[in-house]
């Protein structure tokens, strides 16, 4: 079991690794055959533990990431990975794909009011006046009259505006969090000293290879939510057949997948793994059985680089 364990590893990998395009279309493939969604009543139930943001807010501490998912391969998708227990759904202008969300959130038959759902500003579209209108644009493709969380997804342009109009939406309830994604220690600092509202969540790289403990700390002290917008480094680096994580995985019968979501989620870091397969979605929520021990973590934390894996994101 543990050699099956260590082979759909290495599927896994292989899969991450290629195209999107490619990857997407894959999975319409199935689309035909697969079987309808069952009504709200007969969807998994939710065992996700959640998170207390510091506006008292609850998020589920596991996600599915929406990136690369399109059209009706893409719908199928979001609606597989809300049948199969995720609540949080994370999104992004950028991806071009909150049409296809919102439609995919119908499709699973679920309630709009168990769903945690994300979008974010993108830099385009950063400023006072852009960014009110960037967000009544993501609601309207999302079919949705408000969102549970609002990020400026990177920390270009007019950060100040994108923000004021980001507390406006807070506070008129059109969000019930806002936050910011891939801002560095700085930027932070200069975000919470001139403005009312602290950000709730901070979203950035990190997983086994790239651990961010200065940041993990200063976001500690600010009690603003850690998020990791690719828990499995997209594969890279090998993450999926890493040896040490293996070997933690085979005491426990979990694949290196699970032992890193694990991980992060003993750590309090809110992940969003991306998944086009179902097996890898039920495989990402399968991690509150088992508990890394205190030399598990120990052995992970020199696996750490200690630099990006994502170099084109600088």
């Amino acid at each position: 079991m543990n050699r099956n364990n260590q082979k759909a590893g290495i599927n896994r990998r292989e899969f991450l690794e290629k195209s999107a395009k490619f990857a997407v279309s894959a999975a319409a493939l199935s689309l035909s055959t697969s079987k309808l969604w069952a009504l709200p009543s007969d969807i998994e139930k939710n065992t996700i533990p959640y998170v207390t943001l510091n506006n008292g807010v609850r998020m589920p501490i596991i996600g599915s990431g929406t990136l690369s998912m399109h059209g009706a391969a893409g719908e199928k998708c979001i609606a597989e990975a809300i049948y199969a227990g995720f609540r949080l759904i994370d999104t992004a202008t950028v991806y071009g794909n909150e049409e296809t969300v919102g439609a995919g959130i119908k499709l699973s038959g679920i309630d709009r009011k168990e769903l945690f759902v994300t979008s974010k500003v993108w830099v385009e579209d950063s400023g006072y006046e852009k960014a009110l209108k960037a967000f009544e644009t993501s609601l309207n493709k999302l079919q949705m009259d408000y969102l549970d969380l609002y990020l400026i997804h990177r920390p270009r342009g007019d950060v100040q505006g994108s923000w004021k109009a980001m507390e406006e939406l807070y506070k008129a309830g059109k969000i019930k969090a806002i936050g910011v994604s891939n801002f560095d220690a700085a930027q932070l600092n200069d975000l919470i000293k001139n403005n009312k509202v602290k950000p709730a969540v901070n979203q950035i790289e990190t997983h086994a290879f790239f651990q961010q403990p200065e940041m993990y700390s200063i976001l500690k002290k600010h009690k603003i939510q850690m998020e990791a917008w690719s828990p499995f480094a997209q594969g890279r680096n090998g993450l999926f057949t890493n040896p040490v994580l293996a070997e933690i995985g085979k005491k426990y019968n979990k694949t290196n997948a699970q032992v890193s979501l694990r991980w992060h989620f003993q750590r309090g870091i809110v992940a969003i793994p991306r998944s086009l397969q179902v097996e890898h979605m039920k495989e990402n929520l399968n991690i509150f059985d088992f508990k890394l021990s205190r030399a598990d973590m120990k052995a992970i934390a020199p696996l750490d680089l200690n630099i990006t894996q994502f170099p084109e994101w600088e």
